[in-house]
């Protein structure tokens, strides 16, 4: 029988009140911030309720672009930041899904030694191997291109791990009945593995898209051309250009309109990503 303490239940509900109101916080300030305009947001005290400027700012930041950020719209930032991300997280899945296959149900020679040199490559962030692959981008014409700014990021131990111990799970009773069905590798993969890795696939695809989603350090060295910025790379320079000539409005609109697609994935992903990270049996 459990013990009714309505003082202890108030108090983790006001708690928990406290806490989501902390973080939202920030969130509000910046979506007030984006339904005033200019003039009202360099005024002392900053406004806490909404104006009536939000459609406007919007049209201006995603169709007109900022001065600060070189005028590009941030339309085409959103653009090229989806793009980015979604490479990313495709690539990264997909290339991690065969590796784990041949890792787990091909026999050959150093099997375990390529994985565990696949593993060792986690010591081995984008930072520290940063100039060689600059080099190798350079040098295979892929500076300013989505290629260049997303294919040195496809390839990840750590998806390649994940998917290793996903299939290392299934038991060796569905190969053995695929196998007298007359299914061959490809097949007993597409058929059988994926379907029941779909849900460790979203929970992949969800940290994988907020990871390309927030690229800044890559792409800012791999391209010059405005064209290709990323909404990462246009908030940073609205902000070093803030001092200048602020448009702190149309920065938070910029930010809010940023957030928009990973709390997208992430809602419409939830219970996926939710039980893609705390199933293990299958």
């Amino acid at each position: 029988m459990i013990e009714n303490r309505p003082f202890t239940t108030l108090f983790a509900h006001v708690m928990l009140i406290c806490g989501v109101a902390l973080v939202a916080f920030p969130i509000w300030v910046t979506f007030v911030a984006a339904t005033h305009d200019a003039v009202r947001m360099t005024q002392v005290p900053l406004p806490l309720l909404p104006g009536d400027q939000f459609l406007v700012n919007m049209k201006a930041v995603l169709f007109d672009g900022v001065q600060s950020a070189g005028g590009i719209p941030v339309g085409l930032m959103l653009f090229n930041s989806l793009i980015v991300a979604m490479m990313i997280s495709i690539g990264k899945i997909a290339i991690s899904l065969i590796s784990a296959f041949a890792i787990v149900y091909f026999r050959f020679p150093f099997r375990m030694g390529f994985f565990w040199m696949i593993f060792i490559t986690l010591m081995l962030p984008v930072e520290v191997r940063i100039f060689p692959t600059f080099k190798v981008v350079a040098d295979l014409q892929m500076l300013n291109s989505y290629m260049g700014m997303s294919l040195p990021l496809i390839a990840s131990a750590t998806a390649t791990f994940m998917f290793r111990q996903v299939f290392l799970t299934i038991p060796d009773e569905m190969l053995e009945a695929a196998r007298v069905d007359g299914a061959g590798p490809m097949r007993f993969f597409w058929d059988i593995l994926i379907p029941m890795s779909r849900t460790n696939i979203a929970a992949l695809f969800v940290i994988l898209f907020i990871y390309g989603w927030n690229q800044y350090l890559w792409p800012l060295l791999i391209t010059t051309d405005a064209e290709y910025f990323t909404v990462v790379m246009g908030i940073k320079q609205m902000l070093e250009s803030a001092e200048l000539s602020p448009e702190w409005n149309l920065i938070m609109m910029t930010t809010l309109l940023a957030m928009v697609p990973p709390i997208f994935v992430v809602l419409s992903m939830q219970k996926m990503f939710v039980q893609g990270l705390t199933e293990t049996d299958k």
